[in-house]
C-alpha cells in the first residue's frame, strides 16, 4: 500500500474511534434501569426491599440529582432473592423534604458525585471535530482526491509529456499503424505547434478542433497522443465522463479550470475521450437534473471554445464513435472545423498493425502475418492486438519456441468464435448432425461463384456453435452486390437442408442461420433498394425508441408487402439450395464422414477432397 494511502486508512479508523467514544461519553449511563416513583420508592423501602440508597449528584446539575442502589426482587415464583438497579428521579425543589422522610425512618444516605472522565465541552468539541473530518475525507474520496471538499470544480485532466508527469516515452507517428490518411491529415497540427509564427504570416487559421469519429478501437487515442508527442507539448487527457457529477455546476466548473491551465501551458492539446457522454444533442428549454448539468458544461465548452483565438496555441481534439448523437453547435466552423474519419483498418493496415504489435512477440521460422491479416477482415486495431496476446498465450501454454501461423489462427478463431470445448460431451447422434449441417454449407460456399473462398470447416464446438465453417475474403471488399447477398442466404439455408436431408428431421442447429438470413434479405428490400418489386426506395424500420406522436414511417400495407418480398427472397434461395445438394449427395456424404473422422478440414483439404 502507498504511504499516502495507509495514512488515510488509519486516519478513518481514527476519525470513526473519536466518534464512538465522543457519543459513549455522551450517553455514559446504560439504559437497563428501573426507575421508580417517589410513593413506589418508600413503599418498597417499607418492605426493606431497598438497599441503603445512594444520593448521586451527577455534574452538580439539580436536575440531574437522583437516589440510586439495589432493589431486591423475587422472580418467576422462586424464593432465591436476585437484585436490580433502580432509580428515582427526584424533582427539584423536594429534595430536602424527601431526605427528611429518609431521616425520620433511620435511613443512613450517602452522597456521591458522579462526573464524566471528560468535561463535556471537550466531549462535544471533540464529536464535533470528528463528524467534521469524516465529512471531509468523504467529499475528499467522492471528488477525486487533491483540493477534497474545495476542489469539485478542480479539472481532472491527466497532463503528459510534461517533465515528471510522465516518465514513459511519448507516444509518436510510429507507434501508429493503419490508419495513413488520417495521419497525414493531422500532420499540418503537428507543424502549427511546432512553428505556430509561420501560419499567421499568409493569414491562415489553423483548426480550433478537430474531431475524430470513428468505431472503438482503431486508434483515435493513439492518434491524438502521437500527434502531441510529434509536436513535443504538454497533454491535456480527459474523459467526458469526467465531467458528470451528481452536484450541477461541478463539470462547467471543471471545463473552464480545464481550459485554465491548457492556456497556462500552450501551446498545448487537449483531449476530450467520448465526447458524445457532454455534447449530446439539447433539449431546449425545462431541461432539469443531468440534463441540466451537462447542458451547462457543453455550453462552458462552447463558451471556451470561442474565448480564444485560433493561433493561441491550445488545439482541442475529441474522439466519438456517435457522431450523429453530437449537437450541431459543437460541429460548426471555429469551434470543431475539422472532422477526421478513421475506419477500420484495411488489409495493408491490418498487416502494419500486426508488425507493430508483433515486434514484441517472438515468432517461429516462417510465419506469415499476411495470411492472418487476410483472415480478419472487420478487425480493429485493438482487437489484432488482443489476437497475438491470445496467440502468446497459447503458445506458451504448448510450450512452443515461438507463434507459429497454426496458433494465430486458433487465436483469430478463439476472438472470433471462441475457445474450443472439446470436453464439451455431446453425443455422436449430435456430432453427426453437425457433420451434414456444416458440409451443406460448405459444398454451396465452394459450388456458388459470389461467395468468399472457404478457409475451413470445423464440428469441434466453439462458444454456443457445435460447429463453424468459415470463409476467408480474398482482399477487402468495399462494395457487395445483389448476386453476393443472394448466393450468401443460399449458403445460410444448406445447414438445415442437408440436416432434413440425411437425418429426415430438422434441429435448432439452424437458428443462427435463419436470423441471418431474414437480415439480409430484410436489408436488401428495405436500405439497399435490391427488390425488384420496390426498386430504389429505403424504408426506414421502426424502433422501440420512435416517438409514438410521429407517423409511421410506411404504411401497413407496405410492412405486409416488404415482408411478403423477404419470404419470397428466401423461398427461392431455399429451393435452389435444395437442388445444388440434391445434385452434389455425394459430395455432401463425402465431406461429412471425413469430418466426422478428423473433426477440422482446411478449405484446400476440402476442394483436394472432392475433386
Amino acid at each position: 500500500m502507498k504511504k499516502g494511502g495507509a495514512l488515510r486508512s488509519w486516519l478513518t479508523i481514527a476519525v470513526i474511534a473519536i466518534l464512538f467514544f465522543s457519543m459513549y461519553r455522551m450517553n455514559p449511563e446504560p439504559k437497563l434501569v428501573r426507575d421508580l416513583s417517589t410513593v413506589e420508592f418508600f413503599r418498597l423501602l417499607d418492605e426493606m426491599k431497598i438497599e441503603e440508597p445512594v444520593v448521586r449528584v451527577i455534574d452538580h446539575d439539580e436536575q440531574s440529582t437522583s437516589l440510586e442502589g439495589k432493589l431486591w426482587t423475587e422472580k418467576d415464583g422462586s424464593d432465591e432473592e436476585k437484585s436490580e438497579a433502580y432509580r428515582v428521579k427526584l424533582i427539584p425543589g423536594e429534595n430536602e423534604q424527601i431526605m427528611l422522610d429518609l431521616f425520620d425512618r433511620g435511613v443512613d444516605v450517602k452522597v456521591e458525585e458522579k462526573r464524566s472522565a471528560i468535561s463535556p465541552w471537550l466531549v462535544q468539541t471533540l464529536f464535533f471535530f470528528g463528524f467534521l473530518a469524516f465529512f471531509y475525507w468523504v467529499f475528499y474520496r467522492r471528488m477525486g482526491g487533491e483540493g477534497g471538499l474545495f476542489g469539485f470544480g478542480k479539472s481532472k485532466a491527466k497532463v503528459l509529456n510534461v517533465e515528471g508527469a510522465n516518465k514513459r516515452q511519448p507516444v509518436t507517428f510510429k507507434d501508429v499503424a493503419g490508419i495513413d490518411e488520417a495521419r497525414e491529415e493531422v500532420q499540418e497540427i503537428v507543424e502549427f505547434l511546432k512553428n505556430p509564427a509561420d501560419f499567421g504570416k499568409l493569414g491562415g487559421r489553423i483548426p480550433k478542433g478537430v474531431l475524430l469519429v470513428g468505431p472503438t478501437g482503431t486508434g483515435k487515442t493513439l492518434l491524438a497522443k502521437a500527434i502531441a508527442g510529434e509536436a513535443k507539448v504538454p497533454f491535456f487527457a480527459i474523459s467526458g465522463s469526467d465531467f458528470e457529477e451528481m452536484f450541477v455546476g461541478v463539470g462547467a466548473s471543471r471545463m473552464r479550470d480545464m481550459f485554465a491551465e491548457a492556456k497556462k501551458r500552450a501551446p498545448c492539446i487537449v483531449f476530450i475521450d467520448e465526447i458524445d457522454s457532454i455534447g449530446q444533442k439539447r433539449t431546449g428549454a425545462g431541461a432539469i437534473g443531468g440534463q441540466h448539468a451537462y447542458e451547462q458544461t457543453l455550453n462552458t465548452m462552447l463558451v471556451e471554445m470561442d474565448g480564444f483565438d485560433a493561433n493561441e496555441g491550445v488545439i482541442v481534439i475529441a474522439a466519438t464513435n456517435r457522431p450523429d448523437t453530437l449537437d450541431s453547435a459543437l460541429l460548426r466552423p471555429g469551434r470543431f472545423d475539422r472532422q477526421v474519419f478513421i475506419d477500420l483498418p484495411t488489409l495493408k493496415g491490418r498487416e502494419e498493425i500486426l508488425k507493430l504489435h508483433g515486434a514484441r512477440i517472438k515468432f517461429a521460422p516462417g510465419t506469415e502475418l499476411n495470411k492472418i491479416a487476410r483472415g480478419t477482415p472487420g478487425f480493429s486495431g485493438a482487437d489484432l492486438a488482443n489476437l497475438l496476446n491470445e496467440a502468446a498465450l497459447l503458445a506458451t501454454r504448448k510450450k512452443l519456441e515461438g507463434v507459429d501461423e497454426k496458433t494465430l489462427e486458433e487465436a483469430r478463431d478463439k476472438v472470433l468464435w471462441g475457445r474450443e470445448r472439446k470436453s464439451a460431451g455431446y453425443s455422436q447422434h449430435d456430432r453427426e448432425i453437425t457433420a451434414w449441417h456444416e458440409s451443406g454449407h460448405a459444398i454451396l460456399q465452394l459450388l456458388l461463384p459470389n461467395t468468399d473462398p472457404l478457409h475451413k470447416v470445423t464440428i469441434i464446438p466453439r462458444g454456443r456453435a457445435l460447429g463453424a465453417t468459415m470463409s476467408l475474403p480474398e482482399k477487402d471488399v468495399l462494395n457487395r452486390t445483389k448476386s453476393h447477398f443472394l448466393d450468401e442466404i443460399v449458403v445460410m439455408c444448406g445447414g438445415r437442408i442437408a440436416e432434413k436431408m440425411f437425418t429426415g428431421e430438422i434441429s435448432t442447429g439452424a437458428a443462427m442461420d435463419i436470423k441471418q438470413a431474414t437480415e439480409t434479405a430484410r436489408k436488401m428490400v428495405c436500405a439497399y433498394g435490391m427488390s425488384d418489386k420496390f426498386g430504389f426506395q429505403a424504408f426506414v424500420e421502426p424502433n422501440q425508441w420512435s416517438s409514438p406522436e410521429l407517423p409511421p414511417a410506411y404504411s401497413e400495407e407496405t410492412s405486409r408487402a416488404i415482408d411478403a418480398e423477404v419470404s419470397a427472397i428466401i423461398g427461392e434461395a431455399y429451393k435452389k439450395a435444395e437442388k445444388l445438394l440434391a445434385e452434389n449427395r455425394d459430395k455432401v456424404e463425402k465431406l461429412a464422414a471425413k469430418l466426422l473422422e478428423v473433426e477440422t478440414i482446411d478449405g484446400e483439404e476440402v476442394k483436394a477432397l472432392l475433386s
